[in-house]
């Protein structure tokens, strides 16, 4: 695998590098330099979906990181929360706008999308989106209360308010979608191709 590409993380996220890390994905990371508010400012101009704004960010990122590296496969990636009542849910800004997010999530069910885009010389050559649905319990505020007790400020980079590897499990009475794509990442799909381009041993 000596002449294999190098992956390149368009990230310097620690959750996204652990998780390559914890996969044996040997890997470099590098800041992207997208100015992140703009471009989604940019995005939800445009109406996009959860979905598609996902996929778009994450390429953003891998087109921008490969203009500060030399070669080898850029994978960006982004996760997206639809919310229950409409709209899309970002990174909380602060603890009050944590608790008002746990609010739209109380009782209903959402959708998160985890998108990764690989670009290799200039363009885009792989994409995956990968999909969950998540199904929250009724919060109450006393457990918002002490849950944002123990979890804040730890969350305060999570789009949706919720790590499920820690506390954040008890926000739910059912999960469908596979664990990689609720922490961020979709994990299969990335591993399947890096082995087709032989980045990881068949």
């Amino acid at each position: 695998m000596t002449d294999a590409p190098r992956l390149v993380l368009a990230s310097q996220s620690a959750s996204r590098r652990a998780m390559l890390a914890a996969a044996g994905i040997a890997h470099d990371a590098v800041a992207n330099g997208l100015d992140e508010e703009a471009a989604k400012a940019a995005l939800a101009a445009e109406r996009l979906g959860a979905r598609d704004f996902a996929d778009a960010l994450a390429e953003l990122k891998a087109m921008r990181a490969a203009t500060r590296v030399s070669g080898g496969l850029v994978l960006g990636a982004d996760s997206v929360v639809a919310a229950p009542d409409g709209g899309l849910l970002d990174k909380p800004a602060d603890r009050d706008d944590a608790a008002a997010q746990l609010r739209r999530l109380s009782g209903a069910q959402h959708d998160l999308y985890s998108a990764a885009v690989i670009v290799e010389g200039g363009r885009p050559i792989w994409r995956h989106i990968g999909h969950a649905r998540l199904h929250v319990r009724a919060l109450s505020d006393a457990f918002i209360d002490a849950y944002l007790d123990a979890e804040w400020p730890a969350i305060s980079g999570c789009v949706g308010c919720y790590r499920v590897e820690g506390m954040g499990a008890q926000l739910f009475h059912r999960i469908d979608g596979d664990h990689w794509t609720i922490l961020g990442l979709p994990l299969l799909p990335l591993t399947a191709y890096l082995r087709d381009r032989g980045v990881l041993l068949s």
